[in-house]
């Protein structure tokens, strides 16, 4: 069982995911802290208020604190625009990369092809005798 337990945890799978959370959670209190210490004092600038986190109405006994849900939008659309802006970087390295490895497919002759383009012909000359 041991043994079973390091395979499992030896794969790359587990371990990338492992990174992958890591630089998740440091990568969400970077984005909370420049939405805190950036973003929302340049909102609170137009709308007087620099923490929007206190922001909330009352009815009743009940209270809604849509200044809190305003701060968790605002890191939702921070960290989507980053991760967009991080795929695009990436899906145009990779597909610099897939197009060069599509030019040295065009450049490498298929000799498949031309094996039974050969055949093709063989077999027509043979018919037409």
């Amino acid at each position: 069982m041991i043994e079973e337990f390091k395979t499992f945890i030896a794969r790359g799978n587990v371990i990338d995911l492992a990174v992958g959370v890591i630089i998740g959670s440091a990568f969400t209190a970077i984005v909370k802290s420049l939405t805190n210490n950036l973003i929302n004092p340049l909102i609170g600038i137009f709308l007087g208020r620099i923490d929007l986190s206190n922001l909330k109405i009352t009815i009743g006994e009940a209270t809604f604190k849509y200044g809190a849900f305003l701060n968790s939008v605002i890191n939702f659309f921070i960290v989507a625009i980053v991760v967009f802006l991080m795929v695009k970087a990436i899906n145009k390295v990779t597909g610099a990369k897939a197009e060069e490895e599509a030019e040295e497919e065009e450049e490498t002759p298929d000799l498949s092809a031309q094996y039974l383009a050969e055949i093709r012909d063989l077999l027509k000359d043979q018919a037409q005798k």
